[in-house]
């Protein structure tokens, strides 16, 4: 019988990444290290989530969803390669971020991909951090290429302010830039 699990969080390095999982959530970082993501949850190849209670301890997302698929996603369709669909992470940026891309599923095949939608909630944030979304249709390649030469992609994205609590729901099909969230 299956339980709630809690995994061990695998931590990621990034220039843009600081220190502020331990503060926030009391997180045991790696020492003298930036750390920009905690991955909570994650079914990716080299990445996979292990757990960290109970009678499953030490095993992995990936031997869950191997052996307990329906149990745990009912009746939800798995991820390519029968993985987890879900990507858990939590993110310190200190600097802006870079731009994201997220094709919809045809799109996303054809380039060898995956389709991504996200989810975003800010837990926390500096004064005047901002989210900067841009359309389908404001970015498209031609016009990306045109207006980002002089460095300026404010032209194809919208500015939304970030603060504690904010939530930004990004389907599969915009492109994002991030500024700092904390």
């Amino acid at each position: 019988m299956l339980y709630p699990f809690t995994f061990h969080p695998i931590f990621k390095d990034r220039v843009w990444g600081g220190r502020e999982m331990e503060r926030l959530y009391q997180k045991k970082l790696p020492a003298n290290r930036p750390i920009g993501e905690s991955w909570e949850i994650s079914d990716r190849p080299g990445d996979v989530s292990v757990i960290a209670n109970g009678p499953l301890a030490g095993k992995n997302l990936r031997w869950l969803m191997e052996n307990h698929a329906t149990e745990i996603l009912g009746g939800v369709k798995s991820a390519i390669g029968n993985r987890f669909p879900l990507l858990c992470k939590i993110l310190d940026a200190r600097e802006k971020l870079s731009l994201q891309v997220h094709p919809p599923a045809s799109k996303a095949a054809e380039l060898k991909g995956e389709p991504k939608t996200e989810m975003w909630f800010i837990a926390d944030a500096a004064p005047g951090a901002e989210l900067f979304v841009a359309s389908n249709a404001a970015s498209r390649a031609r016009n990306l290429r045109k207006k980002l030469r002089p460095a300026k992609w404010r032209n194809v994205s919208t500015a939304f302010p970030c603060a504690r609590a904010t939530r930004c729901s990004c389907p599969a099909v915009v492109s994002m830039l991030s500024a700092p969230a904390w």
